[in-house]
């Protein structure tokens, strides 16, 4: 390993949110308000959590610590730019000090927009990420956000990134940028036992990918070296750290999801799904994703006509972790001749043994792997053809990964456009 040189980068960072965790962390947020010297937040949820109750027991928790709340429950399973900046526009004249987020990724990266486009108004474009956006940086520090997961998937509460779609495009992307971290992530796994089976099922398999993207991503001293630490991005790279939390959210994931999934109420499993989830998000927050999340934006942009079971709409709409774990087989069989151990690391964490140490072989191994895991949660989606796309379909959905850059830099091998029809293709049918 080479650890610095003067042309590569031989520094990496790490700034996880702080995070509270445990059976019962929710009923400690009134606490973590009144702590930070809030008197008036803004709580953003969704409006099935308010309805189920989640959401009220914190709003209940904060006021009895003679905290305002206001709350906001207008938000999309899967946040838009026309979503945010709705919610932004709403949340503009309010006053309030701080911010508390009740619910999943959707719902997390909602409130990271709306305090940053109330602290610093803007149009949206400014801020997303290059090329479809400006790529703007966040000028400064924001109001204190303190994130409630109520699923164990996107890992929001750990990160500074919040996804959107850009609906005039019909391609998601992002806004990327240390300043968008939460102030802390209280994290009950009590929260995700209302999640039903494919709920539980998506939010598992965008875990599993962030942990094996993470993993097998361009190390940070594979970069070239940035001209002064303020051009350090969020995605760095792996580094030694966030590959002992990669492996072991994949190995949790492997021996707890299909328990989460045909038992919401086997707590042990809610547990360490939750666990996997910091574990993962700590790792990709860092170190970054690549193929199949570049591939799962189209593929949730341009869905025409699929609704997923669970899922409360009235809309088409591939839910994240589904859209990315659907070309997820293909991309890690593609790229195990460049990472060969990793990728076979993954396999066997997943419960699949390489028959050899030739990478046609431990391709195949992660291929089976991730396959395997798909088939046995059944509501689950098994190719792209079972949400609709076709093989025509295939230069639009590569156009649409392709602009994805701020994620394919950081895979293992380039990300070139015939490499990545080569993926779509082999993912039509798993």
């Amino acid at each position: 390993m080479v650890f610095y040189t003067y042309v590569n980068e031989g520094v990496f960072t790490l700034a996880s949110v702080t995070l509270k965790f445990g059976i019962g962390a929710s009923e400690e947020a009134g606490f973590e308000v009144s702590r930070l010297g809030l008197k008036r937040v803004l709580l953003v949820t969704d409006r099935n959590l308010m309805e189920l109750g989640v959401a009220k027991k914190v709003v209940d928790n904060i006021e009895k610590e003679g905290v305002e709340v206001e709350v906001y429950d207008d938000i999309e399973i899967e946040p838009t730019d026309v979503s945010m900046v709705k919610a932004s526009e709403w949340a503009r004249d309010k006053v309030f000090d701080g911010i508390v987020a009740v619910g999943g990724g959707s719902v997390i990266d909602h409130a990271k927009v709306i305090n940053l486009l109330t602290k610093y108004p803007a149009n949206i474009i400014e801020y997303i990420s290059r090329p479809i956006g400006l790529g703007k940086p966040v000028p400064g520090p924001l109001k204190p956000l303190i994130a409630v997961p109520t699923t164990a998937g996107s890992g929001s509460e750990n990160t500074g990134v919040a996804v959107l779609d850009v609906k005039a495009e019909r391609v998601k992307t992002g806004i990327s940028h240390y300043y968008l971290k939460p102030t802390m992530g209280i994290v009950d796994p009590l929260m995700t036992v209302t999640m039903p089976p494919t709920v539980t099922a998506a939010t598992g398999l965008d875990v599993l990918t962030h942990a094996a993207e993470a993993y097998t991503t361009k190390p940070y001293y594979a970069r070239p070296r940035y001209s002064s630490p303020a051009e350090r991005p969020v995605y760095q790279g792996a580094n030694p750290i966030t590959d002992v939390f990669s492996e072991k959210a994949v190995e949790l994931v492997s021996k707890y999801l299909r328990r989460a999934y045909y038992n919401g109420h086997d707590v042990e499993a809610r547990y360490y799904m939750m666990l996997a989830c910091e574990l993962a998000s700590a790792s990709f927050g860092h170190a970054g994703v690549h193929i199949p999340h570049a591939n799962a934006y189209p593929i949730a942009g341009m869905v025409r006509e699929y609704v997923p079971p669970d899922y409360k709409v009235e809309h088409p709409l591939v839910p994240h972790g589904i859209s990315v774990v659907l070309t997820a087989p293909a991309a890690f069989k593609t790229i195990a001749p460049a990472v060969p151990e990793r990728v076979a690391k993954i396999a066997e964490l997943l419960g699949v043994q390489p028959e050899s140490s030739h990478p046609k072989k431990i391709g195949e191994a992660a291929y089976e792997a991730f396959a395997s895991l798909i088939e046995d949660l059944k509501t689950v989606p098994r190719g792209l053809k079972d949400v609709g796309y076709r093989e025509s379909d295939i230069p639009a959905l590569v156009e649409g990964s392709l602009k994805q850059q701020r994620l394919l830099i950081h895979s293992p091998i380039p990300a070139t456009k015939s490499l990545l029809e080569k993926v779509f293709k082999e993912s039509m049918e798993l």
